[in-house]
């Protein structure tokens, strides 16, 4: 925190020095009270236009909640809302309102996902205006004629923040000067952790010292919002969990009930494995349906035998996010339509994706994955009940911790007829944490802390090192997918690097495993002045599936990879 004071007033001084023009353009953001004006006649615009269903009487009781306990001290809370139920703007008035009643400085909403951050950001663009939304992520194109906002991003010096867990909580264990310059701005603020359940369970236990010693130590309220909570309040069982974190919402289990839409099947509670012949069957028997898998190559192999390919969709990241959000503005048009759509995806679409199917199947998973897969069935509640089924896939489960989640899951699909409900994902959560307890703090990150705080001997570069929220061993391959990317490749190839032209190439990358670059490179990607890998054989990449190689390196990969 000293670390970050210093070095911030150090960029600002130099700059006032060096280039007071530039320096002139910090600040002077519309405030808070400014804001949320802007906020409340926006819900009260939606409130006033949305129809009469008993699912938006819900959503406008979780906002009066939200609006009510605004008023409590800052520290931890909780919002434990199902999929559905309106958590984004109901989370982000609670922050507005909290904010301006103990003089706060800013509301910092963190996303997991990009996916979901560029839908909530534009959402909060059309609330405040283009100029109040400091988004800041690794696949946001900065416009460079607004040096305003890229100006903000660097110390997050604005009343509004859309971030990633990426970002805010790797600078918060960072070295270097660039990433830790926002962290002092990081106090006196509202934080809303937006999914919280995909906190990694590897790294749970410093994220969890973070959360406390921002809300014990520098007057900062934090929010775990979420329609899974993660169970990480200190109980018998999780005696290192966070304590006096208060729930918003007066009866959880009760708003379960009342946002209920879905029923969820098994396909077999004896963890009999269904054949994909028998789960193409299954999926050509309706005309709307998404199937959610955990590998690529389980979702190409579904994909690849549905002989029906009249409105038929694939998504996984084998495909580069642009083309990703074509297919699912198509998929949301056909829906609206009332048209044909069977969707093959990976879990990608699991958060954030606002889209409504009425049957869903899901490849057996965690509890809180299954739940999001549920979110994307009957999310409007048009039908009396939509229809999700688990399923165990014919080839087994990816190692690592998504076939731990699924084992605990097993546990649950046993114990409890409604895997949803409060008490099943509660009991899922702390036996996956007591299971890994040994684990959450994999890479020993606080025992090196701990080893040094006596010496004031901090290992911040090894810290750094080692607190990864994801642990990449992939590198990026631009794809030529439009004509917006091959100027992109064709600049990178010319023309002097900037940090925007590599945030825009982002849009058109899909990763690999070395491994799977070793076979591909010289043949059919070249390297561009060292730093960029660019896609040179066109044939390599499909329309309907993305990246495609039949070489059997790299099917073995992309057997465990989503």
């Amino acid at each position: 925190m000293l670390f970050s004071c210093l070095v911030d007033a150090d960029f600002l001084d130099t700059e006032v020095f060096i280039n007071k023009s530039q320096s002139s353009l910090r600040g002077d953001y519309s405030g808070l009270s400014a804001l949320n004006d802007k906020l409340v006649d926006y819900l009260n615009k939606l409130s006033y236009e949305a129809p009469d269903t008993l699912v938006n009487k819900h959503r406008n009781q979780i906002l009066q909640q939200c609006l009510s306990a605004a008023d409590k001290t800052h520290g931890l809370f909780s919002l434990t809302v199902p999929t559905g139920g309106g958590k984004t703007l109901s989370s982000l008035a609670f922050a507005m309102k909290h904010a301006i009643k103990y003089g706060m400085k800013r509301v910092i909403y963190v996303i997991p996902y990009t996916s979901i951050i560029e839908q909530n950001a534009n959402v909060f663009r059309e609330i405040f205006g283009d100029d109040a939304v400091i988004e800041h992520h690794s696949n946001i194109e900065i416009n460079e004629d607004d040096y305003k906002s890229q100006l903000a991003a660097e110390n997050w010096d604005a009343p509004l923040i859309v971030t990633t867990n990426v970002q805010f909580f790797e600078s918060l264990f960072h070295n270097r000067t660039s990433r830790c310059r926002k962290i002092h701005n990081i106090t006196n603020s509202v934080i809303i952790l937006d999914e919280a359940q995909m906190l990694p369970v590897p790294l749970l236990k410093p994220c969890m010292e973070i959360i406390r010693e921002l809300t014990n130590s520098y007057k900062t309220t934090i929010v775990l919002c979420t329609a899974t909570q993660p169970a990480l309040s200190k109980t018998d069982e999780f005696k290192n969990g966070l304590e006096n974190v208060r729930e918003i919402i007066t009866n959880p289990i009760e708003l379960y009930n009342q946002f209920k839409r879905v029923q969820i099947s098994c396909l077999s509670k004896t963890q009999e494995k269904t054949a994909n012949t028998e789960l193409v069957k299954l999926l050509q028997q309706h005309n709307q349906v998404l199937c959610i898998v955990n590998t690529r190559r389980h979702a190409r192999e579904l994909y690849e035998q549905i002989e029906d390919k009249e409105g038929l969709y694939h998504l996984s990241a084998l495909m580069c996010p642009a083309h990703r959000s074509e297919v699912i503005r198509k998929i949301k048009d056909i829906l609206k339509d009332n048209g044909k759509c069977r969707v093959i995806s990976t879990q990608l679409i699991e958060a954030g994706v606002d889209i409504d199917f009425p049957v869903v199947f899901r490849s057996v998973a965690g509890i809180d994955s299954i739940a999001q897969s549920a979110g994307r069935c009957n999310r409007e509640g048009k039908m009396k009940t939509g229809e999700v089924y688990v399923f165990y896939p014919e080839k087994g489960l990816p190692v690592g911790y998504l076939r731990q989640g699924a084992e605990e899951s097993e546990a649950i699909i046993r114990r409890y007829d409604d895997l949803l409900s409060i008490q099943a994902v509660n009991e899922y959560f702390l036996n996956l944490y007591w299971r890994n307890g040994d684990k959450l703090d994999k890479l020993d990150i606080l025992g090196r802390l701990s080893e040094e705080v006596v010496k004031l001997d901090f290992p911040f570069r090894e810290i750094a090192g080692k607190f990864k929220l994801i642990d990449n061993a992939m590198e990026s391959i631009i794809i030529p997918y439009n004509d917006k990317s091959k100027e992109i490749i064709k600049q990178l190839r010319y023309a002097n690097f900037t940090r925007n032209l590599a945030r825009k190439a982002q849009r058109f990358c899909v990763q690999v495993y070395p491994n799977v670059l070793r076979k591909l490179e010289g043949k059919s990607v070249e390297r561009i002045q060292d730093n960029y890998l660019a896609l040179t054989n066109s044939d390599l990449y499909r329309d309907d599936i993305g990246l495609t190689y039949d070489d059997p390196v790299f099917r073995e990969i992309e057997n465990n990879i989503c």
